[in-house]
């Protein structure tokens, strides 16, 4: 069994590799994700901190028609994506911070993709 330490070094050197490409492309939008154990959460954020857009799985997943948590981030994407549109928004800098590129991360980015974000 891994250790613990290991783990959170694994993850420190993935969230220090993300930071240094975000800090080649200052110049767009960042699209940062969050993912709790039951929700996961994105923001469309600008050059100086400030949150032009959010949104959350925790309305989708109200739906009568909840088939998982991956299917829920793909529609929190898709959802971003158009609220993106809306403002003009075309390309953004995907910003997973330490967790890896797939499941529910991977999920979100398709969907913001498939609503015609790029990145």
């Amino acid at each position: 069994m891994k250790s613990r330490t290991v783990s959170k070094d694994k993850a420190k050197t993935r969230k220090s590799r993300v930071t240094y490409k975000l800090g080649l492309n200052q110049d767009r939008y960042r699209l940062d994700v969050y993912r709790s154990n039951k929700y996961i959460y994105a923001q469309i954020v600008n050059k100086k901190g400030d949150t032009l857009i959010g949104v959350t799985s925790k309305s989708i997943s109200k739906e009568k028609d909840e088939k998982g948590k991956i299917d829920n981030s793909y529609k929190t994407g898709k959802l971003i994506a158009e609220k993106a549109k809306a403002k003009k928004i075309k390309e953004v800098v995907f910003n997973r911070g330490s967790y890896r590129y797939h499941g529910r991360v991977e999920a979100l980015a398709k969907g913001a993709r498939d609503g015609g974000l790029k990145f």
